[in-house]
């Protein structure tokens, strides 16, 4: 009998998603899921939602009780959702290591990303995949500058960001993530001189579909990552809220961080979602990503492509999810022979990404 995949946060905003999708078999082969968090009645609650024999649950603090449960449920594949990650270690990879368990995370925090290789060596030993930031940074952004790659000779740069609907299910991780760098100078990628600060820069992007939308300054792997990937000169990252009120009132408050007037504003991440769910009423569940790429094509000409993937009624939570559902099936049917630590770069393509998102949705537009 396969066995399963345990997904840690499984009841949570993204560890829902992936439990449906790899239980429901409408994309490919059903694999059985482990639900596993500390609220019991939760697991249990939404593992009898999924498809029957398909689901069964574990109720344990991950970061102390993780060893012991590896030990018992023996899973195919672990898949980390539990963030945010900026501030976490890597205890829970290395124990997945240590276990012979290839390790998968949804990871955005861009030290966590881009640090994961220190544990190269040992999975190599172990002869074990361990991937972080499987999800949309790296995880779409690599696969579309990829997609897209052959259209140029060399890629000069890259600007994209996220705009999700103000009614799409947001999660707490992701609102501390966020805030925690919310008014801070971020780390310049390489070549870069000027500074910037999160949640800064703001401007307006238009989107196919959604109109204009505010977007600010965000930090994410990809900067450090995609420079030397891919030979970029320049890359800017931007997320926006759908609501111009609340975006605007987070960029005033990323002023007060950087004027040193406000500290630590990830303390206040479950005051202000509450906050921000009470104007649910004046938005709506749709949201996107944008990309423009521009370059050189193999005449030594200009060439630029500008792409868009639009989510409706909100189907945009599900976008991030796919980079680990893809890789969680291949790794637990043992149809990939990824061996070592990394970041997902490159490791699924935009055809594949594209196809696991059919059943919502969810739209692309290419200019």
């Amino acid at each position: 009998m396969q066995q399963p995949v345990l997904i840690l946060g499984g009841y949570g905003n993204f560890g829902k998603r992936i439990a449906t999708a790899l239980t429901n078999g409408k994309t490919a082969a059903p694999l059985p899921v482990i639900i596993a968090g500390r609220n019991a009645d939760k697991a249990a609650a939404f593992a009898r939602e999924l498809a029957p024999g398909m689901a069964s649950f574990a109720s344990f603090d991950v970061f102390t009780g993780l060893d012991q449960h590896l030990t018992r449920l023996k899973p195919a594949v672990v898949i980390n959702t539990c963030g945010p990650f900026q501030d976490s270690d890597y205890s829970i990879p290395d124990c997945c290591i240590k276990h012979g368990i290839p390790y998968i995370d949804l990871a955005d925090g861009r030290d966590f990303v881009t640090g994961i290789t220190c544990l190269d060596a040992s999975a190599r030993n172990q002869k074990v995949a361990v991937i972080s930031g499987a999800s949309t940074v790296p995880g779409l952004s690599s696969a579309v500058i990829e997609h897209f790659s052959g259209e140029f000779s060399a890629i000069e740069s890259c600007s994209y960001g996220i705009s999700p609907g103000q009614k799409a299910e947001r999660g707490l991780a992701t609102t501390r993530g966020i805030l925690g760098y919310t008014g801070k100078a971020l780390k310049l990628a390489p070549g870069q001189k000027l500074s910037r600060y999160g949640w800064q820069n703001i401007f307006r992007q238009s989107f196919p579909l959604l109109g204009k939308r505010w977007m600010a300054n965000c930090d994410i792997p990809d900067i450090d990552l995609f420079p030397q990937k891919y030979g970029l000169r320049n890359l800017i990252f931007s997320a926006g809220l759908e609501l111009a009120p609340l975006h605007l009132g987070l960029w005033a408050l990323s002023w007060l961080v950087r004027w040193g007037l406000l500290s630590k504003l990830q303390k206040h991440a479950e005051l202000l979602l509450r906050a921000s769910n009470f104007f649910d009423r004046f938005g709506s569940a749709d949201g996107g990503m944008f990309f423009h790429i521009s370059g050189l094509d193999h005449h030594g000409k200009p060439h630029s492509r500008n792409w868009f993937i639009i989510a409706l009624d909100g189907d945009g939570p599900q976008i991030p999810t796919i980079p680990a559902i893809i890789l969680a099936r291949k790794l637990a049917s043992q149809k990939c022979d990824l061996v070592g630590a990394m970041p997902s770069v490159g490791l699924v393509r935009l055809t594949e990404y594209l196809e696991e998102l059919k059943p919502f949705k969810i739209q692309v537009f290419t200019e």
